[in-house]
């Protein structure tokens, strides 16, 4: 087992403002589960990843259980998942997820940040086809055998498994399957009493691009940006 591959991550900006932003992904997530699922996360599955993910990043209950309230009402606003894609500078292949009320906005927004940081935005398949959609479970390593896990979990689709870090640099084991064995992959781990430290879907990256720093730099300034918009729920690109 080795080190499982991770791009790099654009953490400019400042530490309450990152954590505000984690806490309404979440939230929004949250409101997209109950929506699908309703709010029992015993009979939803989606919910119980929302949780692992709130718990992750020390969402408070509150806010957690006030997401759920408010996903209930009547009032409540529909958020549309939309995926754009486009190229920062020096051809660095960026996909944003969004979850908006208001798709015009979004890609209003979205665009105008694209152009600012010397990218473009594309169309729609114009730069998806360089990833791979996977399922990606981060779990703390103590008490868990890499290689007794790698043969248990191949039969629910576990494509890798490797060494990885958390939100805090931590050291973690990452399992990685496609996208549509995510719930299989969720099972399978419930079934054997792991409770993941966080449940993603990502896009991998099939192949990465080299930058010097200066220009590195230049890309994550952008992804920082586009990170900030309040549509924004992620941001993947392939900048090694």
């Amino acid at each position: 087992m080795g080190r499982i591959f991770e791009v790099r991550k654009a953490t400019m900006f400042a530490r309450w403002d990152r954590m505000a932003k984690q806490f309404t992904r979440i939230g929004k997530e949250i409101a997209i589960a109950v929506k699908s699922g309703g709010p029992d996360p015993t009979t939803n599955p989606a919910l119980r990843r929302c949780f692992q993910n709130a718990k992750s990043v020390n969402m408070p209950k509150d806010r957690v259980e006030a997401a759920i309230k408010r996903a209930q009402g009547k009032d409540m606003e529909n958020y549309d998942e939309i995926l754009y894609e486009g190229y920062g500078p020096n051809g660095v292949a960026i996909l944003v997820e969004t979850a908006t009320d208001n798709h015009v906005r979004t890609v209003a927004n979205v665009k105008a940040i694209f152009n600012k940081g010397n990218g473009t935005l594309g169309n729609s398949g114009s730069v998806s086809f360089q990833f791979k959609k996977m399922g990606v479970f981060k779990l703390k390593p103590e008490g868990l055998n890499a290689e007794d896990m790698e043969l248990e979990l191949i039969d629910f689709g576990l494509e890798e498994l490797g060494e990885g870090t958390g939100e805090n640099g931590e050291e973690v084991l990452v399992v990685r399957c496609a996208f549509t064995d995510f719930g299989n992959m969720q099972k399978a781990l419930e079934d054997k009493g792991i409770t993941p430290i966080s449940a993603e879907v990502e896009w991998i990256p099939q192949n990465t691009v080299q930058l010097a720093e200066e220009q590195a730099q230049e890309v994550l300034k952008l992804v920082d940006k586009i990170e900030q918009d309040e549509d924004v729920q992620k941001v993947f690109h392939n900048l090694a």
